[in-house]
This record gives structure tokens, C-alpha cells and sequence, in this order.
């Protein structure tokens, strides 16, 4: 994998064109690595990809046989490596482009933001391949498209393409070939620009008001108000605002 900057903005790009990105285990650890070790002036995170495909999954090279203990190992080594990602300290977006599948759909759904080049495929083929999936996708992925959903992509093997998958929710944007990567960027450039706390607030506090009960839910959301509106950063905005200096929304 190959880290680079554009200000604000870390790129972490995947490099195993020739096995169309298929994760091994040293690539998933280095995801975390990095997700966990960003700089204090990285405010946000984009993750791309070299080649045609974003990523074509678990590289099955490496699927030795386990015992149970170890199998189970290993997809919790996944499953940590992409909580630190979705639950890291900044915003991701990830640039998507031909096979989105298996392992590949799981890296996707730990970003925050998802913008789809038009060559973009997603699939879960472990069903045909007789295993299950391990890194995440039963819990992220019936929360986008329902359990009814994904059931049918891994009984069938249905694959979506980039226009049914975003309307699914798969992913967020889609684009024409060639400018996934730069729309990402300019998105994740956007997301910098906000106050730290806020982006906090919508990486960790925002999903679990969600899945809360409503009286919970209620209690954090005045919570974080509180918290937010009480931030340094966030008073300087308001006084911008208020002084006619700050951006108005537009169309």
C-alpha cells in the first residue's frame, strides 16, 4: 500500500493490481496501522486503489485451512482492523471502481462516504464458494440494503452494478470512469473543513443514536449538542455566521 497527502487529506491507495487488490492479512493490518497512526493534521482519509479494481476481496491464496478457534481469529483480526476505520478519529471516503466484492464490500462499508466510478461491480461470492463472510458485512450490510437483500446477493450471486448500487446505498456518488479518485478526494477535502468535534460526533455518536431506543437516542443527541456547541471551533463559526462572514447554503 502507498500513503500519500493532499493536504489535509491522507491517500492510502491499494497496490496489488495484479491480484486486483485482493486483501492478505499484512494488507488488512497495514489498513489499521494506518487508520490508527494518522498524523494530527490529517483530517481525513480516502482510501483508493491501483489498477482497474478497487478490490476483488479475501485473497484466497491465503485461505489455508483453520480450525475453528482460528478461523474465528482471524475474521476478529478484520473486524478490528475495520472498526478502525469506521470508528477512527477522522472522516473516510472510499474511491470505488470495477470489483467491489467480498472482502472488497466489507473495506467499502467501513467508509464513511462511498463515490463509485460507473465500471463498479459488487458482489458477495463466498455463498458459491462454500465459506461465510468475516469482515463485517452480516452487521454493516443489512443496515443498508435490509437482510432480505444481501440473503439474495449471496444465495444467487447477484451482482449489482454501479447505478443499482447506489441506489441500494452502496454507495453514495457515482461518477464516470476516471474520476472516482479526485471526486473522493474533493469530498474528503469538504469533510476536513468542518470542526474536529462535529466529525466526531458524526463518526461515533451519530450511528449509535440510530440504533438506540428513542428516549436514548433523544438523551445523546442533547448530549452532543452540548458538548459541541460548547467547542472553541464551534463558536468562532457561529460568530462568522452571525457577522455575515461565513458561507451561505446554496443550491
Amino acid at each position: 500500500m502507498v500513503v500519500t497527502r493532499r493536504e489535509a487529506v491522507a491517500i492510502v491507495t491499494l497496490s496489488r493490481p495484479h491480484k486486483r487488490n485482493a486483501l492478505d492479512d499484512g494488507m488488512v493490518l497495514g489498513l489499521e496501522r494506518i487508520a490508527r497512526g494518522l498524523p494530527d493534521d490529517v483530517r481525513a482519509l480516502v482510501i483508493a486503489a491501483e489498477g482497474p479494481h478497487f478490490c476483488a476481496g479475501l485473497d484466497l491464496a491465503e485461505l489455508t485451512e483453520r480450525d475453528a478457534p482460528a478461523g474465528m481469529l482471524h475474521s476478529r483480526m478484520w473486524h478490528r482492523a475495520f472498526h478502525e476505520i469506521e470508528f477512527g478519529r477522522v472522516p473516510v471516503v472510499a474511491a470505488l471502481k470495477g470489483a467491489v466484492i467480498g472482502g472488497g464490500l466489507e473495506l467499502a462499508l467501513s467508509a464513511h462516504l462511498r463515490v463509485a466510478e460507473s465500471s463498479a461491480f459488487y458482489a458477495l461470492p463466498e455463498g458459491q464458494r462454500g465459506i461465510f463472510v468475516g469482515g463485517g458485512a452480516s452487521v454493516r450490510l443489512p443496515r443498508l440494503i435490509g437482510v432480505s437483500r444481501m440473503r439474495d446477493m449471496m444465495l444467487t450471486g447477484r451482482v449489482h452494478d454501479a447505478e443499482s448500487g447506489e441506489r441500494l446505498g452502496l454507495s453514495h456518488y457515482v461518477v464516470a470512469p476516471g474520476e472516482g479518485l479526485e471526486r473522493a478526494i474533493a469530498l474528503a477535502t469538504r469533510a476536513a473543513e468542518n470542526a474536529p468535534l462535529t466529525n466526531y460526533a458524526l463518526i461515533h455518536a451519530l450511528p449509535r443514536i440510530a440504533e438506540a431506543d428513542p428516549a436514548t437516542g433523544y438523551l445523546t443527541e442533547a448530549l452532543m449538542t452540548a458538548v459541541a456547541q460548547s467547542d472553541a471551533e464551534a463558536k468562532r463559526r457561529l460568530s462568522e455566521f452571525l457577522e455575515g462572514r461565513a458561507k451561505k447554503v446554496r443550491e
